[in-house]
């Protein structure tokens, strides 16, 4: 996995959290990705190095605007092309993990289209 993936990922998955749970700690991350916390924490720290998240003092980590930003853009990546993969026939769990693949790949201008096709509402579960 590439440096872009891993912050992509993880600022996914702490958007993702922070909706389900309401708040999240790094203890949270790594049980929801199966990492280790040392390996968490490192990347939080880098994450709290390139103003993308906040750390309370309790340990709670909240996204910046920026955080935000990349986050719901991946977020959203992931959950159109999920349902386009299952809409044409692949299995749920293989389109979790090839929308979790393609959705750091593609250009802006292939992805805008995807939506358009999706935005019709012909690939909605």
């Amino acid at each position: 996995m590439n440096k872009l993936e891993s912050k992509e990922d993880y600022l996914e998955r702490i958007l993702m959290l922070s909706k389900k749970n309401g708040s999240v700690r790094s203890i949270d991350i790594a049980h929801d990705m199966g990492f280790s916390k040392p390996s968490v924490s490192v990347a939080m720290k880098k994450l709290r190095e390139l103003k993308l998240i906040n750390v309370d003092k309790d340990g709670l980590i909240s996204l910046t605007d920026e955080g935000r930003l990349i986050a719901e853009r991946t977020y959203e990546r992931h959950t159109v092309l999920k349902a386009i993969l299952i809409h044409i026939g692949v299995d749920e769990q293989v389109a979790e993990d090839d929308a979790c693949k393609v959705e750091h790949e593609l250009s802006e201008e292939t992805f805008s289209k995807i939506r358009e096709v999706y935005n019709n509402g012909k690939y909605r579960n």
